[in-house]
């Protein structure tokens, strides 16, 4: 008999001890992530008492998979036009979160005496509060309704964002092992670069795919197809020197904006709770409980770190983001714990070998530590404002509100400004493509084309057919280029508002015509020999051909409307089936009314009325905008509409206002049926006797139903099958029926 390789064996041990220690945190309603924490360091080598993992490097190795899983469903949960919508408030409280909480982590690393390395490690990992703890902690306190839980959200969505890109740039840090300037520009410009790159040719060319390809795909396919389109975009990112858990959420993130996202979203989430186990239990392998004790004193000036740093710096950086005092404080004492991205920060930082072993376990006891003090650090906030108030004076505390909330959400931008946004967004992105897809030509193209006529003297023709279709390829993206915006409202204003603003507007057109002409230039100069006086004439020449062509402006229109429309395919399949929110929501005037959904329990006692006799608006407040179901959303419902369970109600209000009628909710329901037992369905045979009551009447007038609640199920006549009790029927002496009930029922009926 063959034995059994020891993955196997690994991976039954892992499973079952961690099934075993969630169940417990489960009961104990802690987060899981710290169940599977557990679970690692009851199965690691450092435990002596309990059964080991023997192969490390395969469980690793699960644990690398599950990281990049875990990066592919974050990416099909966010947005960028979610980002792009968020404006300049979560963006400025995040980067400055990360900001003070990074150099936080680096000078702490540094009061020890630690590497260079560890330190900036640190502060990275320090830097990233736990989405994951902070959702499930806001879900158990009754807090995801709230604002300031709305604003915490966004600024955590960021953050994940942004420490993606610290993966990657303190990927390239530590393979130079230094600071300099000239390196991390490149980085940044590289990571820019290609994340616009995969970002465009995504959006325009897989939802294009899976348009054409739907009507085939079923549950199983389509999940193997975005694995494997995940798969292959981790390939390709560390081809090009990222980390394959870079081009996961870059996958995830492009199918994010696709039609399917949701159904891929549940069907890959299995996969990701699996692997994603694994990897957490990896991070508990990695706990020795003897550098726990010798870096006791660390781990807990890093713990006081993180509560006091975010408590402090976080509520200064929301403030400075727009938010009052008050919310201020709340949405900076909820962020005081680390989590999932430390981890991967820190096994990041292992795997390239640039950090002690030390300073894992360190973090992961950090984590911990802060995860279980969270609830309390939430809870704190508001005890902590009230006794700051009554300590600061009146009119501090109103010039603080009155600094952070005169940020406005929405300026107007001049025209100017617009314009020039708009039109160096439009030149980089064309710029992006005519790159990748010169690059693209010179590497793939031009090799054939030597293959297939070799011989020197038939070089030059190769490299002019390459020239020429390269010149083709781009010429779509170097017109929009140069003419995209030239007709905007922005730009026709600005002409006729004055003549000093002629000049400058056709100096932005020469600047484009000029960029345009250089990647002809560049790919002429690169093929030929000619003299720069004629790769210039003959550049101008072609662009001036490119922007007049009408086959090239409707290659290039159409090209841009089939981009714009797989960008926004995911929105409108929202809209025709009733899931997107409204548009008013974000411009209430009153900063303390917005907007939340309430799914209506399927044991409720609301189900079955109308709105009209719930009078919710008079009982708690709240106005009820719309109603989903199925589907679909009825808007603006009138007083007879009838709630049914698993409604979703779209209510506008306050924090308090939500906070009751969500109490009111939850608790106005049937509850669990304590007579459960009771409720079993029974088959009884009936006799009609001389003395019954039922004799002479009709099913309606005898009450079986409405009296007795028994059911007549069949008239027993002598046939091989019952016959149908006919509801106009009189009940006659030596009837024989079949009757239907719950036993305490049909003993009632029995001795009528």
């Amino acid at each position: 008999m063959s034995e059994i390789p020891e993955l196997i064996n690994d991976l039954a041990l892992i499973l079952v001890v961690a099934g075993i220690v969630t169940l417990i945190f489960k009961r104990l309603k802690q987060p899981l992530v710290l169940g599977y924490i557990v679970a690692g360091f009851l199965v690691s080598p450092n435990m002596p008492y309990t059964a080991s993992v023997v192969d490390h490097a395969s469980v690793h190795l699960w644990a690398d998979i599950g990281v990049m899983f875990l990066l592919f469903s974050l990416g099909l949960d966010f947005s960028f036009k979610k980002i792009l919508k968020m404006g300049a408030s979560p963006i400025i409280s995040t980067c400055t979160i990360i900001f003070f909480m990074s150099m936080l982590g680096v000078l702490v690393g540094q009061a020890f005496h630690w590497s260079k390395m560890d330190c900036i490690f640190l502060g990275g990992m320090l830097a990233m509060s736990s989405t994951t703890i902070i959702y499930k902690a806001f879900d158990d306190l009754g807090l995801r309704q709230q604002q300031f839980a709305g604003m915490v959200m966004s600024v955590l969505i960021l953050e994940d964002i942004l420490a993606i890109v610290m993966m990657v740039m303190l990927s390239a840090v530590a393979s130079g092992n230094d600071l300099e300037g000239g390196q991390m520009i490149e980085a940044i410009m590289k990571i820019a670069f290609f994340l616009i790159l995969w970002l465009v040719v995504g959006i325009f060319a897989i939802p294009l795919f899976l348009r054409r390809v739907r009507s085939l795909i079923n549950n199983e396919v389509l999940l193997v197809v975005s694995l494997g389109l995940c798969c292959a975009m981790a390939v390709f990112s560390t081809k090009v020197g990222f980390s394959s858990a870079f081009g996961a959420f870059i996958m995830g993130s492009i199918l994010a904006e696709t039609v399917e996202a949701e159904r891929i979203e549940k069907l890959v989430e299995p996969v990701k709770n699996l692997f994603g186990a694994i990897f957490f239990v990896s991070v508990g392998m990695l706990v020795d409980p003897k550098i726990l004790v010798d870096y006791a004193l660390p781990i807990l000036l890093l713990v006081l770190t993180i509560l006091v740093g975010q408590a402090v710096f976080g509520t200064i950086s929301f403030m400075l983001g727009g938010e009052s005092l008050k919310s201020a404080m709340r949405c900076g004492f909820s962020m005081a714990q680390i989590g999932e991205f430390s981890f991967i920060i820190a096994s990041l930082g292992l795997s390239l070998g640039v950090i002690s072993d030390f300073l894992y376990p360190v973090v992961v006891a950090v984590s911990v530590t802060t995860t279980f003090l969270t609830p309390y650090m939430i809870r704190l906030a508001t005890p902590a404002y009230n006794r700051l108030e009554r300590h600061l004076p009146k009119k501090l505390i109103l010039s603080l509100n009155h600094l952070s909330m005169s940020h406005e959400h929405t300026q107007q931008q001049s025209n100017w400004k617009r314009l020039l946004t708009q039109m160096t967004i439009n030149t980089i992105v064309y710029s992006i493509l005519s790159s990748a897809a010169i690059a693209l030509m010179f590497t793939f193209a031009l090799p054939f084309m030597h293959t297939l006529l070799p011989g020197q003297e038939l070089r030059p023709y190769a490299n002019a057919i390459t020239g020429i279709l390269t010149i083709i390829i781009i010429a779509p993206f170097l017109r929009a280029m140069v003419m995209k915006k030239n007709k905007s409202e922005e730009f026709k204003a600005l002409w006729a508002e004055s003549n000093r603003n002629r000049l400058p507007l056709l100096f932005t057109i020469l600047v484009r015509v000029i960029i345009a002409v250089a990647f002809i230039f560049y790919v002429c100069n690169y093929l030929t020999h000619f003299a720069s006086a004629l790769l210039i004439c003959f550049g101008i020449v072609v662009v001036v051909g490119i922007v007049f062509s009408r086959w090239i402006k409707h290659r290039s229109i159409t090209l841009e409307r089939l981009f714009i429309q797989n960008l926004r395919s995911r929105e409108i399949e929202a809209q025709v089936h009733g899931k997107k929110r409204p548009l008013y929501e974000g411009r209430l005037l009153d900063r303390d009314v917005h907007i939340a959904d309430f799914e209506v329990p399927a044991d409720s006692l609301w189900m079955g009325q109308s709105l009209k006799q719930l009078n919710l608006g008079q009982k708690y407040g709240v106005l009820i905008s719309s109603i989903m179901r199925g589907g679909r959303r009825v808007n603006i419902p009138d007083g007879d509409y009838v709630v049914f369970p698993y409604d979703v109600l779209q209510a506008i209000g306050s924090d308090a206002q939500f906070t009751t009628f969500r109490d009111a909710l939850e608790k106005e329901r049937f509850g669990e049926d304590p007579d459960v037992e009771m409720r079993e369905m029974k088959l009884r045979q009936l006799v009609i006797g001389s003395d019954s009551p039922f004799i002479g009447k009709t099913l309606i007038e005898s009450g079986i139903r409405d009296l007795y609640s028994c059911m007549v199920v069949g008239l027993e006549e002598g046939k091989e099958s019952l016959s149908a009790f006919r509801p106009n029927r009189r009940f006659q002496e030596g009837d024989i029926i079949w009757v239907v009930g719950e036993l305490e029922a049909l003993d009632a009926l029995m001795k009528a």
